[in-house]
Formats: structure tokens, C-alpha cells, sequence
């Protein structure tokens, strides 16, 4: 982490308000498991939601490693090397549990798992300014591995994965265009983009569903058999999903934790729990996990603090989610 403690002095640890038109951060909170070998492509296969082998080299997708009971162990962005290499990243405290899990399957398999976090420094750039951020650093998003990897979330907002030797020139070459600014602003985007993660709290608490996976195409229900494939296929084609990942805002001042209860403050009962949280401009912003039918309630309230109630936001997938659970 030599190279990222040295960079974490280029950015700062609050963000200005409001951000900036186009910013840059700095990934630091996650780590990487490279997963390579003659069998890399076929035993990831076997051991993830997302389809590996359908993926292109240099291009990426959201995924889970699941329990043999559906319930995620960890959720991570999959990057494909060559056919013979991957690199996934998930939550720091994450990776030491499910690189652990995974080995006892690796032993079947001409495959080597290491964490990599050290070789790569991972960026995110998001804004108006993108693709002149991109220009002046030299990176492409199908670019050649050595020099880096731009991976786009949508039109404006992407990852980009930089050898350790080479981020500091990156990262000067990108603040031309682009504002360092504090993690915290990162994580904001994803929340409005509706990606949610899996973190240490909620290990095994949710089926991929629950955090809408399958609609940000980290969920292949053609590819088969995966370890927890048979509850995750059976809650997509015969099941009915109680609870489901929503946007949510709340006046408040202290961040909640991932876990964090929420309660219809009405009853005191649990309805969900928190899966992210960030800080906004103006308010708390958060993805939750919550039973469906208390999703609209006008009381929600995080743990026992009834006041302020947390708020419904939209989801950019939203419509399209309903416009599916409609046609089935």
C-alpha cells in the first residue's frame, strides 16, 4: 500500500460543496485478488454470479462469490486480464475471508490466488470533463493494461486501473482536468448510480437480488451451475422478492454504518437495513435494503433515532425495475 499512502497526500480528506464539474478520487478503500492460471476463466466460472467467461479482455462487470445458501459473501468489480488472469475488487476487510473460501476450490484447479493491491492503484473520475481527463492522462478504455485501464460505469463516470509505478503521473496528468476530492464523494456517485456493496457488516446477509444485481449485470442466469446458484435461479424464476435495495436521504448528522437497522418508527419494527452510506451536499445519502411494502411508509427511521425520517429517493433503474416486476 506503499504507493497509495503516498498518493492519499493528493487528495483531500473533505471534499468542497459544491463538488466540483469533474472529480477525481482515490479508491484506497477497497482491495484486489488477482485470480490467475491456465484455469482462471474456468474456475471463476464456477464460483461466481457474473458471467466470466462471456467477458472480453480489458473489460469488467460487477459480481458476487455466494455461499452455498445464495447469501453473498462479498460483491466486487471483476477485470479481465487475459483469459488467464483476473483481478477482483471488494471490501479491505473482505478479501482475507473470501480469498480463504475460495482456495479450498482453487486446490482443484491450475489457479493462484493472490492479493495484488500493491501493483494497482484504482481512480474514479466522474463529470463533464471525462474525456478530456482521459485524453491528457493518455488512457483509453479499452487501452493497453500496462499503462492503465478506463472502465466506464455510464456516460460519465468511470474506474480507472493504474500500475502502482505509473499512478502518481496518472493521477498529476488527470488533476489537469479533473478535482481530487474525498472518497466520500465516490461513494455518493455510486450511491446515485444505485450500486450498492457488500462490506464486513453484512457479510451473508443478502442474496444477490436483494442489492438489484441482476439489473447492473452482475447476476448471469444462463451460464450455470455456480455455488449458491440453485436459491439465486429459484428466487429469480419462482420466488417473489420480499426486500430489495432503494435509495434513501435522510437530514441527519452522523453516518451510518452498513447493518445499521432500519424501523417503521410507527411500530418499532426492523424493515431493512443499511447497505452504504455518504455524505451529500445537503443531506445524508444512503442504499437500503428494505421489505417492499414498507418502502413508501412516511416513518422510517434509522435505529432508535426517530427524528429526522429517512426519505425515498429514485434509483436510475427504477422504472425499468418496475416496468419487469409488472410483466411478470
Amino acid at each position: 500500500m506503499h504507493e497509495t499512502r503516498d498518493l492519499s497526500a493528493l487528495f483531500p480528506q473533505q471534499s468542497p460543496a459544491p463538488l466540483p464539474d469533474t472529480a477525481l478520487a482515490l479508491l484506497d478503500h477497497e482491495r484486489l485478488l488477482d485470480v490467475s492460471g491456465v484455469d482462471a476463466t474456468r474456475f471463476l466460472q464456477g464460483q461466481l454470479t457474473c458471467d466470466v467467461a462471456a467477458l472480453a479482455t480489458g473489460s469488467s462487470t460487477l459480481g458476487a462469490r455466494c455461499n452455498p445458501k445464495g447469501r453473498m459473501q462479498s460483491s466486487f468489480r471483476l477485470l479481465k486480464l487475459s483469459d488467464e488472469q483476473y483481478l477482483l475488487a471488494m471490501d479491505a476487510e473482505l478479501l482475507e475471508p473470501q480469498q480463504a473460501d475460495l482456495a479450498k476450490y482453487a486446490a482443484f484447479f491450475k489457479v493462484k490466488l493472490t492479493d495484488c493491491t500493491d501493483q494497482w492503484v484504482r481512480l474514479g473520475l466522474w463529470g463533464q470533463q471525462t474525456a478530456a481527463a482521459l485524453a491528457g492522462a493518455g488512457l483509453g478504455q479499452a487501452d493497453n493494461p500496462g499503462t492503465g485501464l478506463a472502465i466506464a460505469l455510464n456516460d460519465h463516470t468511470l474506474e480507472l486501473w493504474v500500475p502502482a509505478d505509473q499512478a502518481r503521473a496518472t493521477v498529476n496528468a488527470l488533476a489537469d482536468q479533473a478535482q481530487p476530492v474525498a472518497l466520500n464523494a465516490w461513494q455518493l456517485q455510486l450511491i446515485r448510480l444505485g450500486i450498492g456493496q457488500v462490506h464486513s457488516q453484512t457479510r451473508e446477509s443478502f442474496i444477490p437480488q436483494m442489492l438489484n444485481l441482476q439489473q447492473l449485470g452482475g447476476v448471469s442466469f444462463r451460464k450455470g451451475c455456480y455455488t449458491g446458484q440453485e436459491i439465486v435461479a429459484r428466487m429469480q424464476y419462482l420466488g417473489k422478492l420480499k426486500r430489495r435495495m432503494y435509495r434513501l436521504t435522510w437530514a441527519g448528522d452522523s453516518l451510518p454504518e452498513p447493518a445499521t437497522s432500519i424501523l417503521d418508527s410507527s411500530t418499532g419494527q426492523v424493515v431493512g437495513e443499511v447497505v452504504t452510506a455518504a455524505r451529500g451536499d445537503e443531506c445524508i445519502e444512503l442504499l437500503a435494503v428494505l421489505q417492499n411494502d414498507a418502502a413508501q411508509l412516511a416513518t422510517l427511521s434509522l435505529s432508535d433515532i426517530n427524528e429526522p425520517s429517512l426519505e425515498l429517493a429514485t434509483l436510475p433503474y427504477e422504472e425499468q425495475m418496475a416496468a419487469e416486476a409488472a410483466g411478470e
